[in-house]
This record gives C-alpha cells, structure tokens and sequence, in this order.
C-alpha cells in the first residue's frame, strides 16, 4: 500500500479539522492555525489546503446557510472523512516510531 505524505499545512489543517466538534470553514480553521503554532496564514491558503485536502479524500465538505454577516454568502463546511482519520493515524504512528528511535543517551547529551 501506498503510503500518504502530506505537506506540514496540509497535516495541520487536517489536525485542526479533526479536533473541532462540528463542521468548520475556512477562518475558524485559520484562527486556530494561529492559536496553536504562533504562525500567520492567509486565509487563501488555508482555503487552497482545505480543497486539496478534500480532493485527497480526507475532507468533505457540505455548503451551510446564508448568513446576513456574509452579505446573504453561503459557507463551506468541511469535516474530516475515514480516510481523514486513517491517514493522521498513520502520521501520529510513523512520528512515534521516529521518536523512539532517537537514543536517550543523545538527548540527555543535548540537554532534552
């Protein structure tokens, strides 16, 4: 099988997909990109990652109700798929494996 690489926005907006307790779109997602990580994103990019990352399958995404703040503009709302959580599972387990194999000794030497 083969296996999924994704870029480190891709993986992000995955994360912050999966974490939020119902469907999100595009500026809650930024919000809390830069809540986490500290970082700026533009709204454009993280709009872009959330389509590729729907195209990949790990996404669906549903159109919400017009709303009067939006100037009457529908959203889409995106939510993670099985194949969402499948390939996050993978990534969380491919890290672990990673992690583990660093040496304790070369980290104490590091002061970690």
């Amino acid at each position: 099988m083969k296996k999924t690489v994704l870029g480190e926005l891709e993986e992000l907006v995955l994360l912050v997909v999966a974490a939020s307790t119902e469907d999100v779109y595009g500026v809650p997602v930024m919000e809390q990109l830069q809540r986490q990580t500290g970082r700026n994103f533009t709204i454009s990019a993280v709009h872009t990652t959330l389509y590729r990352l729907e195209e990949k399958g790990f996404l669906s995404s549903s159109v919400g109700g017009a709303t009067p703040e939006r100037g009457g503009r529908s959203k889409r709302l995106f939510s993670l798929t099985t194949e969402g959580g499948r390939v996050l599972l993978e990534i969380q387990h491919m890290r672990a494996r990673l992690w583990e194999a660093i040496p304790q000794s070369k980290l104490q030497l590091l002061g970690l």
